[in-house]
């Protein structure tokens, strides 16, 4: 667990994947080349989130599918991917073929629950069961069973020319392993009894607890999470809070993510909605002030790893700066050492500018 004179072990980042609804290839684009230049600069993971009728990524196993045969290296994550929506051996079937690809690369993050604005769409996802709709853990138990190949058919043999399996098809060996829950105190319990990976973010519920501390809330998740974990010594946690260092900012890109943290400050003073939901402060400056911060963020001193967050609403010269800054500067101060690097040197996208510490340097 990363504290001082710790080396931090993983070092990712979480992108939406945003994109112009006039023109969705490029801001898909723009993601695969993030995902490159992050295999570039070392990184261990990325992951991208997921949203459904939304201008971001909907189908983030399609868009992993493609940066799975960019990259040789880096791991490939979800965060995460709403099962409400998913039918889990379908679902099964596609994150199969993408760790195949990905040659067991790829790391799944999931969630339950009613999807989130489900009223507006359910007569279109599901016409005829919208309101007999299993939205519980069930799923992700499905998904785990078909992904370590339970029987998922009566059958089993040869019809003329066909062959037909009991299991999901690709097998992938592994790949529930890496599957990652992500929710609240319960979750947290549920995760680490079901000896699967906890994912941890900038949002937590006040369950169980009297306190509006974020980090003490997180910390108490992760601690309930590996608690009650069927073996402790396997059990990975990820936190994953909007950490935007600023070192090689220009004074105008630090104004704007000064505003950017200072807009969202106000709901992280107390908890939000009917589950009470509590929100982190985003964290932005140097990579040093940031590093100490860090180390005394009880949440961040129970994680195995970190994927931070990248803001929704920047561009992608502020992504390109704060991903340099990640590697380069504030992965370093936090003990991180970058990955070996690929022997591909992909270019900067036309009209950016990548930071001239885009390979960490020395003494960074």
């Amino acid at each position: 667990m990363p504290r001082r004179g710790e080396r931090l072990s993983s070092l990712g980042f979480l992108t939406i994947g945003r994109f112009d609804a006039r023109d969705p290839r490029t801001g898909h684009l723009e993601t695969l080349r993030m995902i490159e230049l992050a295999e570039d600069l070392g990184f261990d993971s990325v992951w991208v989130r997921h949203r459904h009728l939304q201008y971001g990524i909907s189908s983030p196993v399609a868009v992993l599918a493609a940066a799975a045969v960019r990259t040789s290296r880096i791991h490939l994550g979800t965060a995460v991917i709403p099962l409400g929506l998913e039918n889990p051996l379908r679902l099964a079937e596609d994150l199969a073929t993408v760790d195949i690809l990905s040659d067991g690369r790829l790391n799944p993050g999931v969630s339950v629950g009613v999807p989130m604005r489900y009223d507006d769409f359910k007569t279109s996802l599901y016409p005829e069961t919208h309101d007999v709709e299993n939205f519980s853990k069930d799923r992700v138990v499905r998904l785990l069973d078909n992904l370590r190949g339970e029987p998922v058919s009566d059958f089993e043999g040869t019809v003329g020319i066909e062959t037909f399996s009991r299991s999901v098809q690709p097998h992938s060996p592994g790949l529930a392993d890496r599957v990652w829950y992500g929710g609240g105190l319960d979750s947290a319990i549920w995760a680490g009894r079901q000896g699967i990976n906890y994912l941890t973010s900038s949002v937590v519920t006040t369950e169980g607890t009297r306190s509006r501390d974020f980090a003490t809330i997180q910390a108490k998740h992760i601690d309930a999470y590996r608690a009650h974990h069927v073996d402790p010594d396997r059990a990975r946690v990820s936190q994953g809070l909007v950490v935007i260092p600023t070192d090689s900012a220009t004074p105008e890109q630090v104004r704007k993510y000064q505003a950017y943290a200072e807009a969202r400050y106000e709901r992280t003073r107390q908890p939000q909605g009917p589950r009470g939901m509590m929100f982190s402060p985003d964290y932005v400056g140097p990579a040093e002030e940031l590093a100490e911060k860090l180390y005394e963020h009880a949440g961040f001193q129970r994680a195995t790893e970190v994927a931070f967050a990248l803001p929704f609403s920047f561009d992608e010269a502020d992504y390109l700066q704060i991903v340099g800054d990640l590697a380069g500067r504030l992965g370093p101060a936090l003990g991180w050492a970058p990955a070996d690097q690929t022997s591909r040197s992909a270019p900067a996208p036309a009209g950016s500018s990548v930071p001239d510490h885009r390979l960490p340097q020395d003494g960074a």
